[in-house]
């Protein structure tokens, strides 16, 4: 079975080498992961802009597996990478079964909170709110709960695991996925 691996380590100065990790965690467990570097299964025309090359085959890659691991881990923030969050809607839109992990196992809030500091306060109901008086969600699920619901909904999961050491090369989450999606 072919699995869309997505996640913003695209970003990393040595990505080929944490998606070689990745593909040896999934061939371990029969399966063959696609990272979003990998040459699309048809190259997008060359004049389009770079950015939309990207985007088209990235697309073609997700359409092109028959599931989809997202590392949901957060990213220049208390949530997850908004682009990899678009690759699992996606995939979800298109009824194939996604998984999600997180190296880090603090749910939503806490981490909110953390990123907001005194900004975020308490409200009379109980809750509490930014600056702007905006609601904080509170329904300790990893990251928003359109995240948490969507990988429910389809009969995945979501591994959350804090990461002994750098939490973009730890793999015990991602793992705990793969064995998961192997199993069906």
């Amino acid at each position: 079975m072919r699995v869309y691996l997505a996640g913003p380590e695209v970003f990393l100065p040595d990505a080929l080498e944490v998606a070689a990790a990745k593909k040896r965690v999934c061939a371990a467990h029969g399966l063959e992961g696609v990272f979003p570097l990998d040459p699309p299964p048809a190259a997008p025309p060359a004049e389009m802009p770079y950015w939309m090359r990207i985007y088209l085959g990235n697309e073609a890659h997700i359409r092109s597996c028959q599931a989809l691991i997202a590392n949901l881990t957060p990213f220049r923030g208390p949530s997850a990478d908004v682009g990899t969050v678009y690759e699992l809607g996606f995939m979800r839109a298109l009824g194939r079964p996604v998984a999600g992990y997180s190296t880090a196992a603090a749910d939503f809030l806490a981490r909110t909170r953390g990123f907001l500091g005194a900004a975020a306060r308490p409200r009379a109901d109980g809750g509490f709110e930014d600056a702007e008086s905006m609601g904080l969600e509170d329904f300790g699920l990893g990251d928003n709960l359109m995240i948490d619901g969507g990988i429910a909904a389809a009969g995945g999961a979501f591994e959350r695991h804090d990461a002994a050491g750098d939490r973009w090369r730890d793999l015990a989450a991602f793992e705990r996925c793969c064995a998961r999606i192997a199993r069906g």
